[in-house]
């Protein structure tokens, strides 16, 4: 199998992304297309002594940045990164992994790999560390932010398909969003969808759920609108990186609490490594012909490395034909 990886539009460059590659190379039985500064790409692999054979290229230097306007952009910039890579996955290629711009992945998803027949809208996906040390989707977290009560019901059947095919759940718990956890609360839309997905009797939906109960782990797949999903989940990341500073401040701030520090660094390095997204993997555009993974845009080479190996699960696990199954050939 074959992932297409776009070197440009990260934070830390394109040889950072590169490093990410190289160190899964051990451990991944995928091939790489690179798409970026050929030069760059070929000095990296040639300075850590890895595989050429397990590398192609396309050469260029020119990249979607966040402030352009995404749809306007994929038609003008088409020697961009992101256009060259998925213009190359229609034509082989498992999967396009991205740490660029978001805005334009999805467009790019939208108007170059295209939605799988019958799905309103494909959702932004991404896998979260939670309290019981596995991973709850949270769908969506940007992709559709004024969604319809049938989306929701929607990014609910392809949260369970993804937690059953990449999770391995048997029967995935299914969350939706809310205010409060009784049936009757929120607003018009999410009462709608609340309905909708109670009706489908092919989806273990357990009920709504509220943002304080996000990380303990009963919920398999937690449905949201894409502002709702996107602030509950940049809000966990924020509150975790603030945690962490200040436990980090509070136990090297005296001769005393650095010994206190000293004997719980072991506990404190696995709460920390438990919860780093570095460590989790990227967000998944589900809904769309091809696998689309989008990474951080300050990933650096672990969260590259780790994002090659959940796209690599993904792609196993061949969800977008049970997709397809589900979507398309059930409605013929």
């Amino acid at each position: 199998m074959k992932l297409i990886i776009d070197l440009l539009g990260t934070d830390l460059g394109p040889k950072e992304v590169v490093l990410g590659v190289i160190d899964s190379l051990k451990k991944t039985n995928l091939n790489f297309i690179l798409v970026g500064p050929e030069k760059i790409a070929r000095e990296t692999i040639k300075e850590q002594n890895a595989d050429i054979n397990r590398f192609e290229f396309i050469d260029t230097n020119v990249y979607i940045s966040n402030e352009e306007d995404p749809a306007r952009t994929l038609r003008v910039k088409k020697d961009s990164s992101l256009v060259l890579g998925l213009n190359r996955l229609n034509e082989e290629g498992e999967g396009f992994l991205s740490g660029g711009s978001t805005g334009a992945l999805l467009a790019g998803g939208l108007f170059i790999t295209k939605r799988i027949g019958n799905i309103k809208r494909a959702t932004l996906m991404a896998p979260i560390p939670n309290a019981d040390g596995g991973i709850t989707l949270l769908a969506d977290t940007g992709a559709v932010v004024d969604t319809t009560p049938e989306m929701l019901s929607q990014f609910a059947s392809l949260g369970s398909i993804v937690a059953r095919d990449y999770l391995k759940k048997t029967n995935p718990k299914i969350y939706l969003l809310n205010v409060g956890t009784e049936e009757g609360k929120g607003d018009n839309r999410t009462k709608e969808a609340y309905k909708l997905i109670k009706e489908n009797s092919n989806l273990n939906f357990v009920g709504n759920i509220e943002a304080r109960d996000f990380l303990d782990g009963k919920a398999d797949v937690i449905v949201a609108d894409g502002f709702s999903g996107n602030v509950m989940l940049k809000a966990t990341e924020g509150a975790y990186s603030f945690i962490f500073s200040e436990l980090k401040s509070a136990l090297t701030s005296s001769l005393k609490t650095k010994i206190g520090g000293a004997l719980l660094k072991s506990s404190l390095t696995g709460f920390k490594d438990k919860y780093d997204y570095k460590k989790v993997g990227a967000a998944m555009l589900v809904g769309v012909n091809k696998p689309l993974f989008k990474a951080h845009g300050n990933s650096n080479r672990l969260a590259i490395e780790f994002a090659i190996y959940q796209a690599e699960k993904f792609l196993e696990g061949n969800i977008i034909e049970s997709i397809k199954e589900e979507f398309i050939d059930k409605e013929k």
